[in-house]
């Protein structure tokens, strides 16, 4: 799993480099929360595109260090590259309606939570999603009671993450979106092979 230090590097990379010495600098003096928000600011006033797959680690970066809400909105802004992404990718938006969480899964830890669909993977259809409570007062708990990992329909398949693990859920979407279209890849491979090899043979 990539460290915390790297992960900043590696948006420090995405800005000019006056800007990136600002974030950067955020790190060195424990400002993480000033510093995604220069992050972003950075990225929407110098229009840089980024992919949607950096897209979603800067929102999970941002739900770690507590700023997700504040900075959703102009995450969302930010100019997105025109190369075709397939992987994770942002799906929450304002008007994202919770589902009970007895409709992504059938671990009793879900059943008195609101489950918000966060960051689908567009190759293999899995969901990362925030489990709340809902607060007396109506709205959902300002943290997450845990991170889900699903697949829409197929409520067998879903787990569960602590609340202080949102980078190893991405990681776990990642992870088992590659295993699964490993068989995928070697049918394909498979296929090509034979395929040459007969017309090697006419």
């Amino acid at each position: 799993m990539i460290d915390e230090t790297t992960r900043w590097r590696r948006f420090a990379a995405l800005l000019p480099p006056a800007d990136a010495a600002g974030f950067v600098a955020c790190w060195n003096t424990g400002e993480q929360e000033a510093g995604l928000d220069r992050l972003v600011a950075g990225l929407l006033d110098h229009r840089v595109p980024i992919s949607e797959t950096v897209r979603a680690e800067i929102a999970v970066a941002a739900e770690v260090w507590g700023v997700w809400t504040a900075l959703a909105p102009r995450l969302g802004r930010c100019l997105a590259d025109c190369q075709e992404d397939a992987g994770p990718r942002l799906i929450e938006h304002a008007d994202t309606t919770p589902l009970p969480g007895s409709s992504v899964g059938t671990d009793t830890a879900l059943t008195d939570l609101l489950v918000v669909p966060w960051i689908a993977c567009t190759r293999c259809g899995q969901v990362l999603a925030r489990a709340h409570t809902r607060e007396p007062w109506g709205d959902l708990s300002y943290l997450a009671r845990h991170y889900v990992l699903f697949a829409p329909g197929r409520n067998a398949s879903t787990t569960l993450f602590a609340p202080d693990s949102a980078w190893a859920a991405l990681t776990e979407l990642r992870t088992s979106c590659a295993r699964a279209q490993a068989p995928v890849r070697g049918a394909v491979r498979a296929s090509e092979k034979a395929s040459s090899e007969a017309m090697t043979e006419e």
